[in-house]
């Protein structure tokens, strides 16, 4: 029996959960190992885990995985989630580097002041198009969130993080030294 992957982050959403929701896709269970403070990264830093010094890191397959969107290639590659073909692949590159460039737009809002959020936000100067078409955009979100490995993940008491609070940015701040 394989090892379970172990996942080093903090507990909260941010850039694991794309990490989280994949695995449960996957059905694979994991192991969390949450960053309480500046030191425990320090300690990840100092011993050559992370190979851009940042986090999210998983530990699979005797590799330490970092970068989320290498990790989530990975996952994908190895639990056939990632296409039937090249162009299916394309796709789903498509998809979710535009989903990564979203993301990156929105991630360090939280930790904004609010007059530096307006600034930040792309689409409050422009209209920007949806990702997919609207029908299809919600059909695509039915159908993953009843695959019943997903379905487990978004219940109650699952390794799902809840969205940011005061106390979960409070917690980055001190890890991530903001």
């Amino acid at each position: 029996m394989a090892e379970k992957p172990k996942l080093h982050y903090y507990n909260a959403r941010g850039r694991m959960e794309s990490i989280r929701w994949l695995l449960a896709a996957a059905g694979v269970e994991f192991e969390e190992k949450f960053l309480k403070s500046a030191e425990d990264l320090d300690k990840l830093r100092n011993d050559g885990c992370l190979m851009f010094q940042q986090v999210p890191m998983v530990e699979i397959d005797g590799m330490k995985l970092v970068q989320t969107r290498a990790i989530l290639n990975y996952l994908a590659s190895k639990y056939n989630l990632y296409g039937k073909d090249i162009k299916e692949r394309a796709l789903i590159d498509m998809y979710t580097e535009g989903i990564a460039d979203l993301g990156e737009m929105i991630l360090l809002l939280p930790f904004c002041q609010p007059e530096e959020k307006m600034p930040k936000l792309p689409w409050s100067k422009r209209k920007l198009k949806p990702l997919f078409p609207l029908s299809w955009g919600i059909e695509f979100r039915g159908q993953i969130s009843n695959l019943p490995t997903v379905k487990k993940f978004l219940q109650p008491g699952s390794p799902r993080k809840p969205p940011p609070d005061a106390k979960s940015l409070e917690e980055a701040r001190k890890i991530f030294r903001f």
